[in-house]
């Protein structure tokens, strides 16, 4: 068997059904789906994972586990795994029907350990956002020969792994955390022997109110120097966090300082967490203003981070409650 999709579900009975029917209208048919109920309390979310399998025939099969979290969902699904691919989907989120085509033909030819793809993104019914990293399209590269590679959305999603890879690499999905994603995809990057990317938009991702980007917790975003900690760790123990400092330093500049920060302060101009931010990228990355890939942020991203170095907190605020409404 080519491909195992694994879909974790926790109260998802509204989006689940498409989600499963994007996945039964690949063309390519040489799949397997793992729905892991994550301990849905909705009342609905898990007899709705074990109809949608019934109506799947052999081909699906349902996980009912004590709630863990995405990662812990994402952990059993691949545990439980027969592909020799692994497509993990978010069950609010559904695939383009030829994902599993297209990356099936790709496999025959290059047998990576892991492809990456591009995505659009759903909101209310309007598909036109995509997203393609700036990634080689001419055949399998490494991080060691792609450095930017760790410049790359950090999404579980938008990627399929070589199963006996991503076992034998020992990296798992954290439970109960979030930013899940930066703790293990770039560990992934680095682990890997090949790695290709296919350029185009496979995948959809739903905007929906509840994700971490929607939440009304702005102290949870604390978790994301937890995500890396652990990630610079990973990196200082298999001795790369001096060849891939520019990078790193560029990727907790997007997801620390602008991304988080913005997060934050739209719920909490007051928040002691914007210093925090700050003084983190200051402490792991002193030369953080002079980074070589600063000059590839957008126009809008550079003025966020022109406001937030002096602190104007309430006019970067104001910035994007505008681009918001717009």
């Amino acid at each position: 068997m080519r491909f195992s999709v694994i879909v974790p579900a926790y109260n998802v009975g509204e989006y689940l059904e498409k989600c499963v029917a994007s996945v039964a209208a690949q063309t390519c048919q040489d799949w397997e789906l793992i729905l892991v109920d994550d301990g849905s309390t909705d009342g609905v979310t898990g007899a709705l994972c074990d109809r949608l399998a019934r109506e799947q025939g052999a081909r699906a099969r349902v996980i009912h586990q004590v709630n863990g979290g995405l990662g812990a969902a994402r952990n059993a699904g691949m545990e439980a795994a027969q592909g020799e691919y692994l497509v993990f989907v978010d069950s609010d989120d559904y695939i383009a029907p030829d994902l599993l085509a297209r990356l099936s033909s790709r496999i025959d030819v290059t047998h990576c350990d892991l492809y990456t793809f591009g995505f659009r993104v759903d909101k209310g019914g309007d598909t036109s956002e995509v997203h393609l990293d700036a990634l080689p399209a001419d055949g399998p590269f490494t991080l060691a020969s792609c450095p930017r590679l760790l410049l790359a959305s950090p999404n579980a999603w938008n990627r399929i792994y070589r199963r006996a890879f991503l076992i034998e690499s020992g990296v798992r999905y954290p439970g109960r955390v979030w930013f899940e994603d930066i703790r293990t995809t770039m560990k992934l990057f680095a682990l890997a022997e090949s790695i290709e990317a296919v350029q185009e938009p496979f995948y959809y991702y739903v905007v929906r109110q509840g994700s971490i980007t929607r939440s009304s917790s702005a102290d949870r975003n604390r978790e994301i120097l937890g995500a890396f900690d652990d990630l610079l760790a990973f990196y200082r123990e298999h001795d790369l966090l001096e060849r891939y400092s520019a990078e790193l330093c560029r990727l907790a500049i997007d997801h620390i300082y602008l991304a988080a920060s913005v997060r934050v302060l739209l719920l909490d101009p007051k928040s002691p967490l914007l210093r925090e931010f700050q003084e983190y990228l200051g402490t792991h990355f002193p030369d953080y203003r002079d980074n070589v890939y600063l000059g590839e942020l957008s126009r809008l991203r550079k003025l966020a981070f022109s406001l937030l170095e002096k602190r104007r907190y309430g006019l970067l605020r104001l910035l994007f409650r505008i681009k918001g409404n717009g």
